[in-house]
Formats: C-alpha cells, structure tokens, sequence
C-alpha cells in the first residue's frame, strides 16, 4: 500500500467489499482515465488502481484484475505512447496522485446517463464497457463470478428474520456506507443488464388450417441472465433438494422419482406452487394441476431468480410465476412431444443448466425411435440460457427435448390460471408488484442473429446421444447458422418468407 497515510486513512473508511468493487469499476475505466496522460502518470493511476487489492484483501483471481484482459493490459507499447507528452502533464502528477484514490468515490456519484456518455465518446476500450460482449471478461470479478442472487438472498433471509444483514460481520453501516454500496451495486446491474444477447427473431413457416403461419412467432432466447456463479449456487441447490427429497424431508408429491421402464422414460421433478399431473393417474385425477394435492411452496432462491427475471425484462411484471418444476435429466433422458397445457397462461420461461440441448418445435414431431425425434426446427439451448415460450411458439408448435448427451437440470417457472390453482393457495407476497428495470438508454438488441434464408422447413431427425451434439442424419437442418456451437449439417437454402 501507498506509504502516504492520509490515503490509508481515507480508505479506511470502505470495506473490503467496496474496495473490491472500487477496484472493479475502476479497471474497466483505465482506458479512459488515462488517455492523454503520459507513462508515469499512467503508472501512478494504475498502481493507485492495483493497490485497492492488496486494501481489501481479496486474493486469487483479484489479481487478473488489470492484466487478465488484453485490451486493458498496460504494456510497454501502450506506456510508449505517451512518453512524448510527459512534459505536458510533468506538473500535475502530484495533483493526480492525490485524486486518483478518489476519483471512483466521483464516478459513484455521476448519473448513468453521464457515465453511459463518457463512455461512448471515449476510446475503443471505454466504449466497449457498455457495448462489447468482451467487457465480460474485463475484470477479476467478472460478470461469469457475479453471485448478486447470493446477495439478493442473504438480503432477503436478514430482513425476513430481522437480524441485519448476514454480510455486515457486526459491522454497522451508515445511511452513507449502505449508499454507496447501493450505488455501485445498481452500476454493477446496469452493465449485465446491458450485455445480455436476447434472441427474438425465430422463424419457421408451416402450413396450418391452409395458411403459412410462422409458428415460431413468441418465442425468445436470453442469454447472460445468470452467470456462472449464479448457476454454480442453483445447481447445488437443486442437488440439495433433490436429496432432501430422496430422505422424504419433502412433501410426497414434490419430489418425484418414475420407474424408468425404457430408455429416455422417466425423469426427477420437483415441483413447488403445484403439483401437475402429466397423465390420468391411478385415483382418476386428468392430467392438470391437482386442485387437492398439496407441494412445498416456491423456495427463496426460485423467487430471487423470477424476481431477477422480470426485472431483467425476461418475464412481464403481468405474468409472474407461482409455481415451477425442475426436471433433473440423466443422460439419455428426454422430454416427448407435447404443447404445455393452458392451465398455466402465457409467457412461461426455462432456465437451462449444466449441459447444453436441443430443444425441438413443429406442429408435427414424430417420434423415430427412443429419445429421437423429427420436427422441424431445432433451437440449441445454451448452459444459462433462459427460453421464453408464448405465441405461436407455445401454442401452436409443440416442442419436445430429444435424449440428452449429458446431465441437464432446468427449472421452469409458469403462472397458473387463477382459476385452476390449488384449494387453498396463497400468492406469495414478495412476488407481488415487481416492476422491470429502468431501461433509460436503450441499445440495439445484442441478437444471436442468423442470416437471412438459413432456415428450412423440412423435416429432420433430432438426437442428442454418446456426447455429440445436434446429429442431423437427414442432413436438413431448420437450425439457425449461428445459435451456437452445435453441430450443424448444410442448409437448405430455400427461401421460406
């Protein structure tokens, strides 16, 4: 650390996790901050910068902070740059040293808007802040190790039990010190929010009752809802609650385990707000939601993820979900053709985790053998992606999931017809009133595009077995040609709009 006491003492004013995030947000502004300043000025901003680490003790991947990115990485031909113009700022380095540890508590206070404009009138890097999928990856605490659900759940747990926050240690903030955190943290959401790639443009005509009718319309993909941390946390808690459900710690209709009596038939679910019954069972009950059978009610961490969801602009503030069903797959398991019944209205979303899948629609799938199946338009389901099911994409295609190369777990969250929910239900309270985040400068939409004319409609075989991905033996795929890594055979290059 600096040897210059009034600095330390001035930092000793933040927690370790506010210096954390200091840090952060700093490393992504070097590009900007330093622009025009020359090697030693350079140098004194960044180690001013890098000595926000050592302050709040944060070890491993902190130290990436600065250097893990290439584009921000101070290297001699960066430093060389300005070394000519050093004359020029030789009298302020004292000036500069004695702000730069401030000049993130500054930037805090600056209004989006005004950061959103620095931004895009400044160099390649600054802008890429806001624009560019690589500012991903800009720091140590990058968007794949933000844990804000954890946040958002150790919060939630404090004020439901009255006990402060978890994360304090004792420590008693000030309306100050809760500000600023506030602050970055909004700053934090603002940049995720805005680099998440949403997909919205799925088409793929079939003739229906006569008429050509694109019968992917309503469908939608996000990706970057949950990072990888995120998902880390939800995976281990679907684990935990399988195994609770396994030593009868859950309600009996909660957590179903079928007799897998063939290949690809039978999967572990979990389903809380309501139990849905998939087909007539032995006391006579017709597939539906059971109005006199009782499940564990939606856990804390599922309403963080639908809180995030909505706010996120995945989900309507009008339709959020009471209940959910999380599917566990083992390899080879799948899902069958079906359309989702209109007990649940629309939208309806699923999250997906662990392993990526196809997911198949067309309003014919025919099934060829176990877990494989024909249809004609297959969307790849990356890990983290969230798949928005409405429109035609939910009622008039059906979809199904061909046998899985891997373990998979999705959790899907659905909204019951007020009309068909369980006697004696109860909405959950801190689901009600949710509104989305402000959007006050909207961008294009970061589209997992494909081209123009890469889809057909004919028909294709769909598996997904022995680790490969997306096998088209029929050679006439109706997947877009860049939805992601999976293998893809030639397009059909008939014109289909």
């Amino acid at each position: 650390m600096d040897p210059n006491n009034k600095v330390d003492s001035f930092l000793q004013k933040y927690n370790s996790t506010e210096l954390k995030v200091a840090e952060e947000f700093l490393s992504n502004w070097v590009p900007f901050l330093s622009r025009g300043l020359c090697s030693r000025c350079t140098q004194t901003l960044t180690h001013r910068i890098r000595s926000l680490q050592s302050e709040s003790k944060v070890n491993g991947d902190a130290s990436r902070a600065l250097d893990g990115f290439s584009g921000l990485r101070l290297n001699d031909s960066a430093v060389e740059i300005y070394d000519g113009e050093h004359n020029n700022c030789n009298n302020m380095i004292t000036n500069a040293e004695n702000h730069s540890s401030g000049s993130w508590k500054d930037a805090v206070k600056e209004t989006r808007s005004e950061v959103v404009s620095h931004a895009s009138t400044g160099d390649t890097f600054s802008s890429s802040a806001f624009n560019g999928s690589t500012s991903l990856k800009m720091s140590s605490v990058d968007m794949d190790q933000e844990d804000d659900l954890g946040a958002d759940l150790e919060s939630e747990l404090s004020s439901h039990m009255g006990k402060g926050n978890f994360s304090s240690m004792g420590r008693s903030d000030t309306k100050e010190d809760k500000l600023k955190t506030q602050l970055l943290k909004e700053q934090r959401e603002q940049l995720r929010f805005r680099n998440i790639k949403r997909k919205k443009d799925f088409v793929c005509f079939e003739r229906v009752d006569g008429k050509r009718v694109n019968v992917l319309e309503g469908l939608e993909l996000h990706n970057g809802i949950f990072s990888a941390a995120e998902q880390k946390r939800i995976v281990n808690f679907v684990e935990e609650l399988q195994e609770m459900g396994e030593n009868g710690k859950l309600r009996e209709r909660t957590y179903t385990t079928p007799r897998k009596w063939m290949k690809g038939k039978g999967r572990v679910t979990l389903q809380f707000g309501c139990c849905y019954n998939y087909a007539k069972d032995r006391k006579g009950n017709p597939p539906g939601i059971l109005k006199n059978e009782l499940v564990d009610p939606l856990p804390q961490l599922f309403k963080v993820m639908i809180k995030r969801l909505v706010r996120w602009h995945v989900l309507r503030p009008t339709c959020v979900p009471d209940s959910c069903i999380v599917n566990i797959y083992d390899e080879g398991d799948c899902i069958p053709p079906h359309i989702d019944n209109h007990e649940f209205v629309r939208p309806f979303c699923t999250v997906s985790f662990l392993s990526e899948c196809n997911i198949v629609f067309g309003t014919i799938l025919k099934i060829v053998d176990a877990g494989v199946f024909t249809g004609a338009f297959a969307i790849p389901l990356p890990v983290g992606s969230v798949l928005v099911l409405k429109g035609n994409g939910a009622d008039v295609a059906k979809h199904c999931v061909p046998s899985v190369p891997t373990r998979r777990i999705s959790i899907t969250f659905r909204r019951m017809d007020e009309s068909k929910r369980p006697v004696g239900f109860v909405p959950e309270p801190d689901l009600q009133g949710l509104r989305p985040l402000a959007n006050d400068r909207p961008e294009p939409n970061k589209s997992m595009q494909s081209s123009p004319g890469s889809y057909s409609r004919e028909p294709a075989v769909h598996r997904q077995d022995n680790g490969t991905r997306g096998k088209w033996p029929d050679r006439r795929s109706l997947e877009p040609r860049n939805s992601g890594p999976t293998q893809r055979a030639p397009m059909n290059w008939r014109k289909v709009i």
